[in-house]
């Protein structure tokens, strides 16, 4: 059967679950990747299509595009993310997709002081201009981003961050793809914007208490300065534009912009979203 549904994004931590969410639904889909040696998480999956291309090569895009009819848009948060998510939103509007799912992020809006949130804000303003039928999806934290520091918890039980004692209704990514599942799969879901948040607004320290009672040891969080997480990031290689972005997020969340709690996800999907309990029981193999 040829596929109607085209993944981009497919090898991270949401488009993967997405993929994987797909197959075990038995829904034929196409995936865009980069490069075919890093999508091994994909290969053995029930009923993917995987085609090579790349947003800066437009013939790509319009060759993954031939014969679908949604799409789930996504791709890293990049110095060029609004520059490349453009160059696809262009293709679409050339192309028979009726339909296009975007992974946008909370609060996102055109005049906020975080670039992520505004080059999301300017792409969704992009998409409605072009007349197609959408569905904005726009998560809160991710708790997996947790994963980052899963060998400082691990060797030295502590992880940081510049959130203060602010809470924030951090949300599974597992719970994501589902809700993108469900706008992919139900008309219903069309010309929607969904905030999607975990059940729960809690504090990193909470954050690490969690984590101290799952793993039975003390688990530590550290408030840094802006200054001395720049820097951290910087001596690990993360890209200044992505750096920068990060304090600004974090800016946000400190100030405790980021701690709404939304029904969306029960709403769209049925079920609950899952606690940081829940995740961190899941993923306790990484952080023991």
């Amino acid at each position: 059967m040829q596929p109607a549904i085209l993944i981009t994004g497919a090898t991270g931590s949401v488009g993967s679950a997405l993929a994987e969410q797909l197959a075990q639904k038995n829904i034929p889909f196409r995936a865009l990747v980069r490069n075919l040696d890093k999508a091994d998480n994909l290969k053995h999956l029930n009923g993917v299509e995987l085609v090579v291309g790349d947003f800066n090569d437009q013939q790509s895009i319009v060759n993954a595009l031939k014969g679908i009819e949604k799409v789930f848009l996504l791709s890293n948060s990049s110095e060029d993310a609004e520059r490349l998510q453009s160059n696809f939103v262009d293709a679409l509007a050339k192309s028979e997709v009726k339909h296009v799912v975007k992974l946008s992020q909370f609060a996102a809006n055109i005049n906020s002081p975080v670039r992520f949130l505004r080059y999301h804000a300017a792409v969704e303003q992009k998409i409605k201009d072009t007349g197609l039928k959408y569905t904005f999806l726009r998560p809160n934290l991710f708790m997996q981003g947790l994963l980052g520091f899963a060998d400082l918890i691990k060797y030295q039980q502590k992880f940081f961050a510049t959130a203060g004692d602010a809470k924030i209704s951090l949300v599974d990514t597992r719970d994501i793809a589902t809700v993108a599942l469900n706008a992919l799969l139900n008309r219903d879901n069309e010309s929607k914007i969904y905030n999607i948040t975990g059940p729960e607004a809690i504090s990193h320290k909470e954050i690490a208490e969690i984590l101290s009672e799952a793993l039975g040891k003390e688990i530590r969080y550290i408030n840094v300065s802006e200054e001395e997480l720049l820097m951290a990031l910087s001596q690990v290689g993360f890209p200044a534009w992505q750096a920068a972005g990060l304090i600004e997020d974090y800016a946000h969340y400190a100030r405790g912009e980021a701690a709404v709690l939304s029904n969306d996800v029960l709403e769209v999907t049925g079920a609950a979203p899952g606690t940081f309990s829940d995740f961190v029981k899941d993923y306790c193999a990484a952080f023991s």
